[in-house]
């Protein structure tokens, strides 16, 4: 049976910490292999797709608490664009065209960031890879991700995390009576500080109104059951 999207346009926000797998830090092959042909299959069904990945693989910002948090961000964004070439390269090897692009200057590794080249990019079937975060420090690449899927009118922003299939009411890993919730508003998730993702992210898509979707991408056909419409994980949107 075929599969019919319900979201044409998507921001795809992978964890760095999920690129590592089973590795202390780093990449791995297995990892970027799969999320490679995830997006390979969401592109076969029409999908045009824009991608943010987090740097925690390598580095976060936040935790190192001995250092200038400007600096600290900024090696971050550095972990960013690390991340964002090793997944173009493994795009490109399955035949999809890929465009890095950041938010600082790298040049000769990346394209500098444009609203314009990017919709362009997108309509014509490039895989974008928005590495660098915002261009600033105190800000995460989950706002990262809520700020560019504005730009480039993305449909849904999904948050595909590692061993995590969605918001819970507390950190199962920690608290095995915490409860998966289905579906939240962005007020909510401001206001109980789930933690799930970062509070200037939540209140950025309130403004916007992109639907969130957060799902774990353990399972291969998650990816592809939220993009058509299925219920996957938890949904957060307008209350």
């Amino acid at each position: 049976m075929e599969e019919k999207l319900k979201y044409k346009r998507i921001l795809l926000k992978l964890s760095g910490e999920a690129l590592k797998g089973n590795n202390t830090h780093g990449f791995s092959h297995d990892m970027l292999n799969k999320a490679a042909n995830d997006i390979l299959r969401l592109q076969k069904l029409g999908t045009e797709i824009g991608i943010v990945i987090g740097g925690g693989n390598f580095w976060r910002g936040k935790e190192a608490l001995h250092m200038d948090r400007v600096y600290a961000d900024e090696i971050g964004m550095l972990a960013t664009i690390m991340n964002s070439i090793a997944l173009k390269n493994y795009l490109e090897n399955i035949g999809i065209k890929c465009c890095v692009m950041s938010s600082i200057e790298t040049s000769g590794f990346t394209e500098i960031f444009s609203v314009d080249i990017a919709r362009k990019k997108l309509s014509e079937g490039y895989v974008i890879i928005f590495s660098g975060g915002t261009g600033h420090p105190y800000f995460s690449t989950d706002t990262a991700a809520a700020l560019r899927a504005a730009q480039i009118n993305a449909e849904a922003i999904l948050f595909a995390k590692n061993g995590v299939d969605g918001v819970y009411s507390d950190d199962p890993r920690q608290n095995k009576n915490a409860k998966k919730i289905d579906s939240l508003s962005y007020k909510e998730i401001v206001k109980k500080e789930l933690g799930v993702i970062d509070l200037t992210a939540a209140t950025l898509c309130m403004t916007t109104n992109i639907p969130i979707f957060v799902f774990g991408m353990d399972n291969e056909d998650n990816i592809i059951d939220v993009v058509c419409g299925k219920k996957i994980g938890t949904i957060i949107q307008e209350g």
